[in-house]
């Protein structure tokens, strides 16, 4: 008697979020809270590391790069790359009592595109190729951006250029050394390196524990950015609403700022309340996905 019975791969159907692939509603809220929470308690972190000045250069990490990189290589690079920027602004800004109200959106904005970029470009998250070019690009995008601004900024007459004696071009100078370093110390030590071990080592592991099939190369990635014309038209556009919202701090244009200065009222130890909001935070957002986990589950 022959046995016509089907078998399928049980590895095909695990850890995939709805029907197609795509993830549900509960598991992307749960990436966004997640990149939020982790890269807001990195940056909570930078914030009792002193920078070192030389001269008119800048020698300090940025941000951990290797963080928010991780969270868009394994997860959906649109909902880890939204949370991730919102993070630093709620835990290290706002609850500190520095907020610059909707001039953060500038940063918001290049963090974003930097990260939404970078992690569609990782394909396969075991490649460590790949996870060098993601690193390296969160840095350029972002301080790029960021440059464009400030040199913007002296052209139109906004601010005043921190020139050096004896260098007509210091400006310039400046933003390219800036820019060095921080490619450097964030996207090579603090990013590249780190991630290139980290990544393909949780490859695989923890995405399960999201109900997500983990990023299988040649495979649609859920949340990727997509390869039309119409995101590059609206990359572009995004990046110059940063130049705006960048001008309004040098305006003077004070809307929804918050300048308590707390930590510096209270000291370093007030870097706790941040802390303790994220872990409360973390802790409600896995308890109400495990319940609802739990009652979808056949």
């Amino acid at each position: 008697m022959t046995d016509t019975r089907t078998y399928e791969r049980a590895g095909t159907l695990r850890g995939i979020g709805a029907p197609g692939g795509e993830l549900t509603t509960p598991q992307k809220l749960m990436i966004f809270v997640l990149s939020m929470s982790l890269f807001g308690l990195s940056n909570i972190i930078l914030e009792i590391i002193p920078d070192v000045t030389l001269g008119p250069v800048d020698i300090s990490v940025s941000y951990f790069v290797f963080v928010p990189l991780t969270m868009v290589a394994l997860f959906s690079p649109f909902w880890a790359a939204l949370g991730a920027p919102l993070g630093e602004i709620i835990f290290t800004d706002l609850l500190m009592g520095d907020f610059s109200g909707l001039a953060e959106v500038e940063g918001f904005i290049q963090m974003f595109l930097a990260l939404y970029i970078a992690g569609t470009l990782i394909r396969d998250p075991r490649s460590r190729g790949q996870i060098w070019i993601g690193a390296i690009m969160i840095v350029v995008i972002d301080k790029v951006l960021s440059a464009l601004v400030d040199l913007t900024k002296v052209w139109v007459g906004l601010e005043e250029a921190e020139l050096v004696e004896g260098l007509p071009e210091s400006i310039l100078a400046i933003e390219g050394i800036g820019l060095g370093v921080d490619l450097l110390v964030s996207g090579i030590l603090f990013g590249a390196i780190p991630a290139m071990w980290l990544i393909p080592a949780l490859h695989g592991k923890i995405e399960p524990l999201l109900g997500i099939r983990p990023r299988v190369k040649g495979e649609p990635i859920p949340g990727a950015a997509p390869k039309a014309g119409w995101f590059v038209i609206a990359a572009i556009l995004l990046s110059i609403a940063s130049f705006f919202f960048a001008f309004l701090e040098a305006w003077d244009i004070a809307i929804g700022t918050v300048d308590t200065e707390l930590r510096d009222q209270y000291g370093d130890g007030f870097l706790w309340v941040s802390v303790g909001t994220i872990v409360v935070l973390t802790t409600i957002a896995i308890a109400l996905f495990a319940a609802h986990r739990r009652r979808t589950r056949p």
